[in-house]
């Protein structure tokens, strides 16, 4: 592949809803440019993009793809993004470091929400944006009705540029309506062909909104348009081109990407209307490594190099291969960058573009075009490599919280280790993957972005790393405390022949208020009778007890105990003798004090639209839940409650069933508070039947 000069490249991401035909359309790319001889499809799992076994096994896409389309001596690079929300992570890496999108909407189902979450990521970075509709064969193809359904949620910013033209309800052409002519699929090719009889109806609204859209550009094209004048096909033209440069214009293409009619036209109007990386970012912010100052990065292959690391792969033959986007400056073969996070210079013997999963050797990639490294073994996602006159540091990606989680242990006692290998190497491709390690219930959690996610992680450990996994209900960490005063005595005295055991303590138990901190320890003991040096000891059986408490076996939490009292003898007494002793005062106390059990209460923040507010605070309630308030915020409404935290599992599943995937949340642990009686007596009796089993 030849190099390619900043002004010819176009870095975009293909957005959307799962199964909107994403990846159908690159692969459509793929064939029309040339890179491919044979379009693959997805249910023989052969395409460019979905190459791993699981996308092939599925079906859909579950990571970013990259593929670089030649085309009229330009480059495109092309990301192929996952459409189901569980994946997200990867839809966030190539929003990342693409200059504009197109959101891929399907003819057959509209605009869905996906297409809504796709319009909200572009936003977030503030990169450029079109739509595709796809899928124009099928019967059931409504593009006037995608239109309207587009224009509603995204407002007059969209611009239809063509109307199809139907034949024996196949897709066979389509009226360009900036230029008002027709066009005909013939043989592969597009030819010119006069716009059939009939077609003014359907004409008409198009070329209205993508009128009304150019006026939008600038304030003469407004006045014109005003006034009832014409526009000409350059203005429409450049006016096109500037809106969707200053965000004011959105063009709309169809096609259909099986029989691959209207990719032709696309692939043009990509390199036409499209944002290089000059014209969308000039120059990015960065922080300075030495000063920790933001400034400037000027997209210039003059400049000094830099570049952001936006995905890892781990491939089983070649190992780590590193996606990256430069930003500044040219990369060539046989050099070396720094590594800011690591402080460390990285030899960089080859240069690649990935096509799917084939590496194609480069000699150089200049500011903003994108390529891989392999095998710099240290290089993480989110890195900045640059030179080592100008350190810089870029922004990294705003992943997902990951809040859907599992219990994960393995089905062969004595895979532990495998476990943490496999999913060690998963996390250098997915940093949405987290594996926390909860050492009081003697478990490790699994989080990621749902419940796919995970089904989708313990395939992979199975099929690449050949450990076997069950994913199990996590337990709760609740906690035992006190409820009232008591004064207790514990006396340990044991004769045994020679030195006997004894220790002798009165202790008053009473809650400390502090539920943060275990126990609080004072001393008040007057006269000697319990000598100052077995206080460490006292203290110690404390810190021993609270580890476990007498209701359930939780750790106990916000004990005030105060030693006042007791008895020693001067041969058998001794530090052991006081620690049992405090432990047997303390477990009396525990019978005594109305023990009662805490809970875990967490913060929750919903985002969520108007309509789906009534189920969304029915399902609180449900979940012994309290609404604290809610703020309308962009036209959704975000409410903040407090749940236990043992209702919240599985509610990433739950919100997304209740809302369409349009609902968001984040929570945060709160505080401990008393369960309801039912609650705490279901716990105890869980307990009880777990160590009946054991």
């Amino acid at each position: 592949m030849k190099n390619y000069s900043t002004e010819n490249i176009r870095n975009i991401v293909l957005l959307g809803h799962g199964n909107s035909g994403k990846t159908t359309l690159a692969e459509a790319m793929a064939y029309v440019s040339g890179l491919t001889k044979r379009q693959g499809n997805i249910t023989d799992g052969n395409t460019i993009s979905d190459f791993d076994k699981e996308e092939i096994k599925r079906k859909f896409s579950i990571s970013t793809s990259l593929i670089p389309i030649e085309w009229n001596n330009n480059k495109f690079n092309i990301l192929d993004t996952p459409g189901y929300f569980d994946f997200v992570g990867e839809a966030k890496q190539a929003v990342r470091v693409a200059d504009a999108a197109i959101i891929v909407v399907s003819g057959r189902s509209g605009v869905e929400v996906g297409a809504e979450k796709a319009w909200e990521y572009a936003d977030e970075m503030n990169i450029a944006k079109a739509i595709y509709v796809s899928g124009m064969d099928d019967e059931h193809a409504n593009l006037n009705k995608i239109l309207e359904d587009l224009k509603a949620a995204f407002g007059k910013a969209i611009a239809p540029i063509q109307v199809p033209i139907y034949e024996n309800e196949k897709f066979v052409g389509f009226v360009n309506v900036a230029k008002m002519e027709a066009r005909r699929f013939v043989n592969n090719k597009v030819e010119t062909a006069p716009i059939p009889e009939g077609m003014d109806e359907l004409i008409a609204p198009a070329r209205e909104m993508i009128l009304e859209a150019v006026a939008e550009t600038d304030e003469a094209l407004m006045e014109k348009y005003f006034n009832g004048e014409e526009f000409s096909l350059d203005e429409i033209q450049t006016a096109i081109h500037k809106g969707v440069i200053d965000r004011t214009l959105v063009p709309v293409f169809c096609g259909d990407s099986i029989r691959t009619t209207g990719v032709t036209v696309l692939l043009n109007a990509i390199e036409k209307y499209l944002p290089s990386p000059t014209e969308e970012n000039p120059v990015v912010k960065a922080i300075d490594a030495a000063t920790k100052q933001e400034i400037e990065v000027k997209c210039d292959s003059s400049e000094p190099v830099s570049a952001f690391v936006f995905k890892t792969i781990v491939d089983p033959y070649v190992g780590r291969i590193s996606l990256f986007r430069v930003y500044s400056g040219t990369i060539k073969k046989e050099s070396s960058l720094y590594n800011c996070r690591q402080g460390n210079v990285e030899k960089i013997a080859r240069l690649y573009t990935l096509a799917g999963k084939e590496q194609i050797e480069v000699d150089q990639l200049c500011a903003g075009d994108i390529g891989a490294f392999v095998k710099l073994d240290s290089v993480k996602v989110g890195d900045t490599l640059c030179s080592e006159k100008r350190k810089v540091i870029f922004a990294g990606v705003n992943y997902p919280e990951s809040l859907a989680y599992r219990a994960i242990k393995p089905k062969t006692k004595g895979d532990e280790d495998k476990i943490s290998a496999g999913l060690a190497r998963l996390m250098e491709e997915d940093p949405t993957i987290r594996l926390v390690l909860d050492k009081e219930n003697r478990q490790e959690l699994l989080y990621g972005v749902g419940g796919q996610h995970l089904e989708i992680i313990v395939s992979k450990l199975a099929g690449k790393y050949n450990v076997q996994v069950d994913l199990g209900t996590p337990k709760v960490p609740y906690r035992e405390t006190i409820r009232k005063k008591v004064q207790v005595q514990g006396r340990h005295k044991k004769q045994s022949g020679g030195h006997g055991q004894f220790g002798d303590v009165i202790m008053v138990f009473e809650p400390s208020g502090n539920q943060e901190k275990a126990f609080e320890f004072f001393e008040e003991v007057f006269g000697g009778s319990v000598p100052k040096n077995y206080f460490p000891a006292v203290e110690k059986g404390l810190e021993e007890s609270v580890q476990a408490g007498t209701l359930a076996g939780y750790p106990v939490v916000g004990l005030k105990a105060t030693l006042i009292d007791g008895s020693y003898h001067p041969v058998d007494s001794s530090e052991m003798a006081f620690k049992i002793a405090t432990t047997i005062a303390f477990k009396e106390a525990m019978k005594q004090a109305n023990p009662v059990l805490l809970e875990p209460i967490a913060k929750v923040k919903i985002t969520v639209p108007d309509e789906y507010m009534g189920d969304i605070m029915g399902d609180i309630t449900k979940r012994r839940g309290k609404i604290l308030g809610m703020t309308p915020v962009k036209g959704k409404q975000v409410v903040e409650a407090e749940v236990p935290a043992a209702e919240l599992y599985e509610y990433a599943t739950d919100l997304r069933s209740m809302t369409q995937a349009r609902g968001e949340y984040s929570v945060a642990f709160d505080r401990y508070q008393e369960a309801p009686k039912e609650v705490q007596d279901k716990v105890i009796q869980e307990r009880e039947k777990n160590k009946e089993e054991k």
